[in-house]
Formats: structure tokens, sequence, C-alpha cells
């Protein structure tokens, strides 16, 4: 394993951060595995020297951070040789303020990760999504008293515009509350929109970026490629440019002898902006390989092979997050709208 520092906080954590959402329950997504199959993973994660591990309390129900929570007493050395990140957004419950980022519900939320991850502090809070019905004063005066009350070191972002980001930030250094430290956002080969606005200000302002989604839900390690009943689930990427895109990345593979995977990584982690790539493992031989990665140096040359065949796209957004949050969202800003113009 090697290792970076986390933004500009001085926390050294593995350059990769290993993904905890594949671990929980079926009833959240088909793909998960239960606790006791992610035993081997979690062990071989720190035999081989991961220390960032990012969940989130909408996981499972919060059972992903639960099963982290044990993973840390059996095989880690201790908490403080672990960095853990979670994250706080999407309902926890059926209740109405059992969601978003109001400061009451942070204010549970935190103590609900905290009990979960049998831990008295978190190094990393993030919010998993902006919330458009909350003031981002209110939300920054919730996450500031997270980090004041000493239950988060840092705190994170993710998925949302630049002007979002950058609004978000100017708030938070003109009234003394906590800054964001890293920006959690969607990021591959596959789709590069990011480096439109978010990267180039992420790198501006020293804000670490830990990509979420690698290898764009397969496609990049080939799992998904063909004309299965799998493949056609995968519709972030359903683009026929995104044919072209991969095709560099088998011939890198194939011309470096190593497995495509571990190219697309390679190819983030070249990225100056980029702290760790988050990897989503569901079989044990994808820790190793995505270890291996951080050993493969591209030139300039083959960097460009493998970005010249991109094609820019709209934004994208997650099916099932519009469900949980976008559409109602959408509706109630549509509905203030009309009101406060009268009609």
């Amino acid at each position: 394993m090697k290792y970076g520092t986390l933004a500009n906080t001085g926390i050294q954590v593995s350059r990769i951060a290993f993904g905890c959402s594949s671990y929980g329950s079926k009833d959240w997504m088909p793909w998960t595995l239960s606790e006791e199959q992610a035993q081997d993973h979690y062990r071989r994660a720190f035999e081989v020297g991961f220390t960032f591990f990012d969940t989130a309390d909408s996981y499972s129900s919060g059972l992903s951070e639960e099963i982290l929570g044990r993973a840390v007493k059996r095989y880690a050395g201790g908490r403080d040789q672990v960095v853990i990140a979670t994250k706080v957004f999407f309902a926890t419950g059926t209740d109405a303020n059992q969601r978003g980022l109001s400061r009451k519900h942070i204010r549970h939320a935190i103590d609900d990760s905290l009990r979960r991850l049998g831990t008295d502090y978190v190094d990393l809070y993030q919010i998993h999504r902006l919330d458009p019905l909350t003031p981002c004063e209110e939300i920054l005066e919730g996450l500031d008293a997270v980090v004041r009350a000493g239950k988060a070191l840092h705190i994170g972002a993710s998925s949302m515009h630049a002007f979002q980001f950058a609004k978000l930030q100017a708030l938070a250094h003109a009234n003394g509350l906590t800054k964001f430290v890293t920006m959690q956002n969607k990021y591959n080969l596959l789709y590069r929109e990011e480096e439109r606005e978010m990267i180039p200000l992420c790198l501006d302002q020293g804000v670490g970026v830990i990509p979420y989604s690698p290898l764009a839900r397969g496609l990049l390690a080939g799992s998904r490629r063909d004309n299965t009943e799998r493949s056609r689930v995968v519709k972030d990427f359903s683009r026929p440019e995104d044919d072209a895109v991969i095709d560099r990345v088998f011939a890198a593979a194939q011309a470096r002898g190593c497995k495509p995977a571990q190219v697309a990584l390679a190819w983030l982690l070249h990225n100056p902006a980029v702290t760790a790539p988050i990897l989503g493992a569901t079989k044990l031989h994808h820790i190793d390989d995505a270890v291996a990665a951080l050993d493969i140096q591209f030139t300039d040359q083959e960097l460009d092979t493998l970005e010249e065949a991109y094609r820019p796209q709209q934004v994208q957004h997650d099916r099932n997050e519009q469900l949980q949050s976008g559409q109602t969202a959408a509706a109630e800003l549509k509905r203030l709208f009309r009101r406060s113009a009268g009609r």
C-alpha cells in the first residue's frame, strides 16, 4: 500500500479508500454481501494496508456502519490506526426529520453513526448530498457543531455543482465555521464532467477529491461489457461513445500485462487532485488488484491515449438518488417559487 495526505489536514491515508457500501443487507442492494461474507474482505484489507474506510448511515440502513465498526475492533491494531469516513443526508427512518441536513437531523445522525461504528468520533463527516430545503448557513452551523463537540475531526461534501460548493466554502470562511476538506464525486474514465469546474476548484482550494464509482460500475473492469442482463442495468454508462474509451482501457491493460480495472484506477491516481479513489470490492481478488494499480506509472502518451476518446456529456444523477431526494425537493422548490410569485 502507498499513503498520502488527506487534503491539507495532515492525516495520512491509504491512496485507495475501502468502500463499505458492499457489505450489509441484500434487502438494500442485491449485490450486497453479508457480514459473514465480508470478514475475509476486511481481514485482507487490513493485511495489505488499507487505512481509509468510507461508509454512510444510509448504506443498508446503518448496517454497513455496524459491520465496519466490528471489523475495526477485530482486525485493526487500534482506532488511531484507521481513518473512518461516514455520511449524512438520506433517510434513516420514516419520520420527516430523519433525513436531510437540518441541524436537528445532523445532531441525531452523528450520534447514531457513532453508536453503530462503536467509536466516539469519525475522522471525516460528509454530507451525502446538498439539501435544497435547508439554508446553507444552517447546514454549516450543524456540521460545525459536530466538529466543535469533537464528534468529527473534519467535514467533507459529495456530488454537487461547483458553484454550490464554492458558496458553502465562502460562507464557512466568512462566518468562522468549519470548511470542507474533501469532495466525494463520481469520476472515472467514462465520466469526466467533474474536470470542467469541480476538480479545478478543489485543486485551487486544497480540497482532496475521493472519487466514487472509479470503475464505472464495473464496466471499466470488463465484468459487464457483454450484452447481458447485468450490463443492461448499468444505466449511467450506456452511451455508444463509451465503447471507444473501454477499448483504450483494455488495450492499455493488454500492453502492460495487467487488468483493465488496474488501468482505470491508476489513471485516477495520476490526477494530482485525487487523494484516494473509493474501491467497492465484492470479490476478494478486487482488493489485491486495486493495490497492484498503485505501481502503474503511465507515460504522457499513454495518458493521452486513454483520455482522447472521451466525449462530453450531460451531468449524471443516480436514479435511486433522484427518487429519494431530488424529485421531492424539486417539487417542493417549484411549489415555493410559484407561491412567492403569486401563482
